[in-house]
């Protein structure tokens, strides 16, 4: 069994897809809600482009799929929940499912392994740490609490906001 970490956020229909998200993955991985480690939701402005405010949130879990069959069933639960086979990386979302990590892969394809965004991004950042705080970053050697610490918080403004489910 694999520990996974994946990052959720939506910035259309914003609680009704935080929602529907997350019985997805739970309905996906065969898992009781319950199992799933939740983050606080979090509030912010659209990083990269000019859109509505997202909701963003980074769930754990323990998983037997291989990281290819897990980059498939994100992508599955995404274009269920109505996202655009042909959207831009930098536009609103009706859900973003995003593997951050697979026990301590250190890959390139199917996807980015530990993600790049997870030490540029607050949202990223201070919901993993949250969830695995005592967790090392399999490149910087350094826990998700202490990047948290150490990381810029006025370069992006985020608030925890009172969940939706």
């Amino acid at each position: 069994m694999a520990q996974i970490y994946i990052s959720l956020g939506s910035n259309i229909e914003r609680e009704h897809n935080v929602q529907q998200g997350l019985l997805s993955l739970a309905k996906a991985f065969e898992l009781p809600f319950e199992q799933l480690i939740l983050s606080s939701l979090f509030e912010c402005d659209a990083v990269g482009f000019d859109g509505p405010i997202f909701y963003n949130m980074v769930i754990g879990m323990t998983c037997p799929h291989s990281v290819e069959q897990v980059a498939k069933i994100l992508r599955t639960i995404e274009f269920t929940h109505g996202r655009d086979h042909n959207a831009k990386k930098f536009s609103p979302r009706t859900l973003d499912l995003d593997l951050l990590l697979y026990d301590n892969l250190i890959i390139d394809h199917p996807a980015q392994l530990p993600r790049d965004e997870i030490t540029k991004n607050a949202f990223v950042l201070w919901p993993l740490s949250q969830v695995a705080p005592e967790l090392s970053h399999p490149i910087l050697k350094q826990s998700y609490l202490d990047l948290w610490q150490n990381f810029n918080k006025n370069s992006q403004q985020l608030s925890i906001i009172a969940n939706c489910w």
